[in-house]
């Protein structure tokens, strides 16, 4: 049975800048949805995510820069959001300190 749970995004914006938070927040079979505080993090330099299961990125607040290893980059402001198919090779260049991310990852 699943319990009502109240929260709110940034809760848990304590941190050093350059450091990311990963906060489960739903978990299912098939996908799982996380809230990620990044502060001010980017990719170590050379590192590509490669996932198994799709990914939708929405950025909640801040600003932020993705890299696709194949298509270049993408600036994103408070409210885009982003599809990432399985698979596709892409890196965080760049956030701002104040950076908020819902992501939900799944497969099919």
């Amino acid at each position: 049975m699943v319990e009502m749970r109240k929260g709110r995004l940034g809760e848990h914006e304590k941190g050093r800048p350059g450091e990311e938070s990963f906060i489960p927040r739903v978990q299912g079979h098939d996908f799982e949805l996380e809230e990620i505080i990044s502060r001010g993090a980017a990719s170590p330099e050379g590192f590509w995510y490669d996932q198994e299961r799709n990914e939708w990125v929405l950025l909640a607040k801040g600003e932020a820069i993705l890299r696709f290893e194949d298509e270049g980059v993408m600036e994103m402001k408070a409210g885009d959001h982003v599809l990432i198919p399985a698979g596709k090779r892409h890196r965080v260049e760049s956030t701002s300190v104040d950076a908020v991310w819902v992501a939900l990852h799944f497969r099919g």
